[in-house]
């Protein structure tokens, strides 16, 4: 009895693992799971993509002529000048010392000038009475006429001194704000050579510019007043948007590549972009808004002899396509062509529609294509299912899906909206 009930028991065990593996494990064979989308209205965009320094659209720096030992200084980092605001001092000891010497030596060369007059005309008396020679005559003019051009020498060299006194007094030459101070209270400059930068001033920091440096292959794209975003690491939730203002022809070369820089206007109201920051820019180079838009891959996809075991094929014989699937390759039939992203304005294609149990093909007439979407001019109407791909699955992985048919269309992933943001009133 006992050996009987081990039995059953075991027959129940082996049935249900059967039934199990019946029902869950095994294979129940493949389906087709095919990709589409709707039409959308949306902006196409090319775009240049290139890196750049924020920068004042203005920047003057600040030095001195004279040679001195800094005595004041009366600005600092960030502070906001006026033209004409006093900046910084140097001693001016030693300079006055030099006005007063050349001042003496002035009054010396006036004395010695009214002498010279003097005696020229006693000279001249003396000469035409006949009592001295024409030697002593000229000698005397002589000494008359360098008296008065030394008297005219000293002068130009006091209004020399008195000039490198004022430029002691170092003044703002614009209204702007102090980016940088590079001495301090005691500091000896020398300007013999060249002119130390004592201070650097922005002109308006509501008024920013970048210096992009964009790749000799695309700058043949970028011209002035094209539409730019972009974004600074500081704040990387924000977008700036600026217009290109130039494109500079003096190349520069780094690592064997060959860049341009691009001068980009941006407005900096908030203030909250910085000189030096780097910016990520996009350049719109051309953009079409408001147009009907379907994804690029609708216009790769060919119907192949796996979907003709499942579809109802209309408008082509079914062939293979071995760039959209790799499954079940028909030798004797030809690949599908590739699409040209560089074809005109305006170009023909053929593209499928999913109607009920039927794959339909449907004559389009493409405009602008930006690589990921591209724009229909006509042939297609928002309602239309266009097909893009498919996928070959079992129908265990179908059951795992969200409870939908698998032969419902499914709508790819990352390819339904565009993310370039539309242009201003798009």
């Amino acid at each position: 009895m006992k050996k009987r009930t081990w039995i059953i028991l075991i027959g129940i065990v082996v049935a249900a693992g059967a039934l199990i593996w019946y029902f869950k494990f095994r294979d129940n064979g493949t389906v087709i799971v095919l990709q589409t989308d709707h039409p959308h209205t949306g902006t196409l965009s090319n775009s240049v993509t290139a890196t750049g320094t924020i920068q004042p659209v203005d920047t003057v720096a600040v030095g001195t002529q004279v040679s001195g030992t800094i005595k004041n200084v009366y600005a600092d980092f960030n502070s906001t000048v006026k033209k004409g605001q006093l900046l910084a001092q140097l001693d001016k000891s030693l300079l006055e010392a030099q006005v007063q010497q050349i001042t003496a030596n002035l009054q010396q060369a006036k004395a010695n000038a009214v002498y010279q007059k003097s005696n020229f005309e006693r000279q001249s008396q003396l000469y035409n009475a006949g009592a001295i020679s024409k030697a002593d005559y000229e000698n005397a003019l002589y000494q008359y006429n360098s008296s008065d051009e030394n008297v005219k020498a000293i002068l130009a060299q006091l209004s020399s001194a008195k000039r490198n006194l004022s430029f002691a007094d170092i003044y703002s030459p614009i209204d702007g704000t102090v980016l940088s101070r590079s001495v301090s209270e005691g500091q000896t400059v020398a300007a013999s050579f060249s002119t130390p930068t004592l201070f650097s001033i922005a002109k308006d920091l509501t008024k920013m510019q970048v210096q992009a440096s964009v790749d000799e292959a695309d700058i043949g794209n970028v011209t002035k007043g094209q539409r730019v975003v972009f974004t600074v690491d500081a704040f990387p939730d924000d977008s700036f948007e600026g217009t290109v203002q130039e494109v500079r022809l003096k190349p520069t070369t780094s690592s064997n590549v060959v860049n341009y820089t691009t001068i980009i206007n941006a407005p900096n109201e908030k203030m909250k972009l910085k000189p030096g920051m780097t910016a990520n820019i996009t350049i719109y180079t051309k953009e079409v808004p408001n147009v009907m838009t379907i994804p690029a891959r609708a216009l790769q996809f060919q119907p192949d002899s796996i979907l003709g075991q499942y579809y109802r094929i209309e408008g082509s014989v079914p062939h293979s396509n071995g760039r959209m699937h790799q499954n079940r390759k028909t030798d004797n039939m030809p690949p599908a062509p590739a699409y040209d992203s560089t074809a005109p304005a305006t170009a023909t294609a053929t593209v499928w529609l999913k109607k009920d149990s039927s794959i339909v093909a449907q004559k389009i007439t493409t405009g602008m294509n930006d690589e990921t979407e591209v724009q229909v001019v006509s042939g297609l109407t928002p309602e239309d299912e266009v097909i893009t791909g498919y996928q070959q699955i079992s129908t265990k992985e179908a059951k795992k899906t969200t409870g939908a048919s698998p032969f419902m269309p499914k709508r790819p992933g990352g390819n339904n909206r565009r993310n370039n943001p539309p242009p201003p009133g798009g």
